[in-house]
């Protein structure tokens, strides 16, 4: 009896499995509720495990593009770091580069005018207080310097040797100069480019606040003018001839109306200087 319960209710089992069977593999137009059911169970489960699993996978993918984006930001950062250094070096070697070339153009002009030697130097430090004007350079008497040469920019003319030693030199800047110390760079005499032979000149002293050199004891009726370019004229054998002072501002006649007096723009601008170059007389050359 109770076997054929059970076989039974296995028949009943085979017949149900086979009918659904044929309506699965039967041609239809929608599913059937036990299929319905399946599916949107299994979806529903998928749902629950699946998406908190993508947003857990994409969260760990995000910290490793953080991780490469502050490498890269790193990298990057090296990069403009390095970028810069070489751009300032490159910026400097250039702009030495321009005063070199501008040294030798200058010395190649002033060779071709006057029979000197032009010795190019360094500027090492430069003093600015006021009652102390000086500079040093990288050359001494080991170099052939020696006091009293004149020292020059690719403007104008910037002072003498004051001092020397084997590896430096101190320059006595213009802006030193003062009729009432004793100390102060000596006397310049001056003239004109052109009118060379016919205006005379003695540059004494160096206005602090106005910047100007002033040009004494020039003789009454002397056709020095305003824009005129003063040098110095060699007389006196201190000053090599020809060394560009400055251009000619103002003329006046004197207090007693004897001589004149002209104020004087320095073409130097006595500061920022990298590169000088020294005068040496023919004589000491040799």
């Amino acid at each position: 009896m109770f076997n054929n319960k059970r076989l039974f209710i296995l028949l009943i089992t085979l017949v149900m499995f086979i009918v659904l069977m044929g309506f699965s593999l039967g041609p239809r137009k929608a599913l059937t509720w036990p299929e319905n059911f399946l599916r949107d169970t299994t979806g529903f489960v998928q749902n629950l495990f699946y998406k908190p699993a993508g947003y857990i996978a994409g969260f760990f993918e995000d910290i490793g593009n953080l991780k490469d984006l502050a490498q890269e930001n790193e990298r990057l950062k090296i990069l403009a770091a390095q970028y810069a250094r070489d751009k300032a070096q490159y910026n400097f070697i250039e702009a030495r580069n321009e005063d070199l070339q501008k040294q030798v153009d200058f010395t190649k002009t002033q060779m071709d005018r006057y029979k000197y030697k032009y010795v190019t130097v360094q500027v090492v430090s430069l003093t600015s207080e006021p009652n102390n004007r000086t500079l040093v350079i990288d050359l001494g008497s080991r170099d052939g310097i020696k006091p009293n040469m004149s020292v020059i920019s690719t403007e104008g003319l910037v002072g003498v040797v004051s001092e020397v030693s084997n590896f430096t030199s101190t320059v006595k800047l213009m802006t030193m100069m003062d009729t009432n110390d004793p100390n102060s760079q000596p006397p310049i005499a001056a003239t004109v480019t052109n009118k060379e032979g016919k205006t005379f000149g003695m540059i004494e002293s160096y206005d602090q606040q106005t910047g100007m050199l002033m040009m004494n004891r020039i003789p009454p009726g002397d056709p020095i003018a305003e824009k005129d370019i003063v040098v110095s004229s060699g007389m006196g054998g201190l000053y090599p001839q020809g060394l560009i002072i400055g251009t000619v501002k103002s003329v006046a006649v004197g207090e007693f109306g004897l001589t004149s007096t002209a104020v004087i723009e320095p073409m130097a601008d006595f500061q920022d200087w990298k590169l000088l170059t020294v005068v040496i007389p023919e004589e000491s050359a040799e």
